[in-house]
């Protein structure tokens, strides 16, 4: 009998010991792998190699060697009923996918033209467990005005799980995806007055500050940026000193950063601002104003197109206002471009700006260069989190919108940072939308502990 006893505590030792091991695996993304920055080229993989391991219907499946990395294919032929309807995903700053944290399923929002036999903004639903894809339906009850409107702007907020934001006119909309009823966050009517826009929103993850373009409805002209706080329903104003870009407020609410041209050379300066003791700070674009960009916790990253290094991205941290940080990627020639449009959605407030990382995507017409959906860590080490293929080719016809412009990745992270969303034409005539699975823990050790509720267009060049 105490043999017997002794056996079966040890069995029972063991199958509890293996019944972990599959829990680890399948929360644990697969493939990917860590290089120094600027050290590899790889060829372009071919359209017709491409379409031999992606599925032609949505789903999950594996992306070949060398990457190795887990994908989910979200659009296919049907949701077209004439060929290319998809839109771009939006840019790489507004999260298609809302915070699903604590949960099995992602929700994530597409735009489909009409006019291309699409069915308008469309919300789709990921199982994280069992990886099936469905398409739940439009975004909007029949009838509603906006389901044929282009989703780009708009975005799922950090905190609400089934809300997003999206704006009209001079109103800034907050809508449940689930019951399908809006919220007015601010109309800018009674403060600005009529015959004024708000667009190119943005929101702190906390969802009580949001910033936005200023815009004269009936002839377009930018007149500057306001933030706008829920806590105390008033607005703060900056007037624009130049040629007018965008704006945008940082993952804390505090800061801002606006793109204008004020010496009329060059391209963009960033204008800082501390909206909590009123310190402005304005660095000019030749002498490391950020291009394409995102905002995390009192800092922002992006790219650096005077930088000595190749095709560089820099950060600037408002803690020590405005301190240019190192530099924390770079391309390995000038005749590569590895990233363009950065994300930094996966923004954490407890963590300082070394610890945290970015992703970026990018595509172009005129080498072979394969190119990737890289991740990099903020702290100036230049290691490189491979991830995946980017998949697209701006000289294939696939792209409905925009010309060329629409044929970009767009590539934005999710709330985690373990999922990457963005759209590729497979080097043929139909744009289709993509998610991946982001390894991101060979970057970063604490990539995968999330909290359970987390805080809270850019033109080319």
């Amino acid at each position: 009998m105490a043999k017997n006893s002794l056996f079966r505590t040890f069995a029972l030792a063991i199958l509890m010991v293996l019944a972990m091991i599959p829990q680890a695996t399948a929360q644990t993304p697969p493939g990917g792998w860590i290089e120094k920055q600027g050290t590899a080229i790889r060829s372009r993989w071919a359209p017709s190699y491409l379409q031999s391991f992606v599925p032609a219907k949505r789903g999950a499946f594996t992306i070949p060697s060398p990457y190795n990395t887990r994908a989910i294919r979200l659009t296919e032929a049907s949701d077209c009923t004439s060929g290319d309807c998809l839109y771009w995903v939006g840019e790489s700053y507004w999260r298609n996918t809302n915070n699903h944290v604590g949960s099995d399923e992602m929700l994530i929002f597409l735009s489909f033209d009409p006019q291309r036999g699409g069915s308008g903004v469309t919300l789709f639903k990921y199982n994280k467990v069992t990886e099936a894809i469905a398409k739940v339906g439009p975004l909007f009850p029949a009838g509603s005005r906006y389901s044929t409107w282009w989703a780009g702007g708009w975005y799922f907020s950090a905190t609400m799980p089934t809300k997003l934001y999206l704006t009209d006119g001079p109103k800034m909309l907050r809508y449940d995806v689930s019951t399908q009823q809006f919220e007015t966050v601010f109309d800018i009517t009674a403060r600005f007055g009529s015959n004024r826009t708000v667009l190119q929103t943005h929101s702190s993850n906390d969802d009580k500050v949001h910033s936005a373009s200023l815009q004269v409805t009936d002839t377009g002209q930018y007149l500057g940026c306001l933030v706008y706080s829920e806590i105390t329903a008033q607005y703060s104003y900056f007037p624009k000193q130049g040629t007018f870009d965008e704006c945008q407020i940082d993952k804390s609410g505090r800061y801002l950063m606006i793109l204008e041209n004020i010496d009329n050379l060059y391209d963009m300066e960033n204008v800082f601002i501390d909206l909590q003791t009123g310190a402005q700070a304005v660095v000019y674009d030749q002498n490391g104003g950020l291009g394409h960009h995102d905002m995390g916790y009192g800092y922002a990253v992006g790219a650096d197109n005077w930088n000595s290094l190749s095709n560089a991205a820099i950060s600037f941290d408002y803690a020590n206002f405005m301190t240019k940080g190192p530099t924390v990627f770079h391309s390995i020639d000038w005749n590569t471009i590895a990233i363009n449009h950065i994300s930094h959605s996966n923004a954490k407030p407890n963590l300082p700006m070394s610890e945290e990382f970015a992703c970026g995507s990018n595509a172009d017409d005129y080498t072979s260069v394969q190119h990737e959906i890289l991740c990099f860590r903020l702290d100036g080490s230049t290691d490189q989190l491979v991830v995946a293929p980017v998949m697209t080719n701006l000289n294939a016809p696939g792209g409905c919108c925009a010309g060329t412009y629409g044929k970009y990745p767009h590539g934005n992270l999710d709330i985690t940072g373990q999922y990457f969303i963005w759209t590729a034409n497979l080097g043929g005539d139909r744009l289709d939308a993509f998610l991946v699975k982001v390894p991101s823990q060979l970057l970063i050790s604490n990539a995968t502990s999330t909290p359970k509720t987390p805080p809270g267009r850019r033109k080319p060049k």
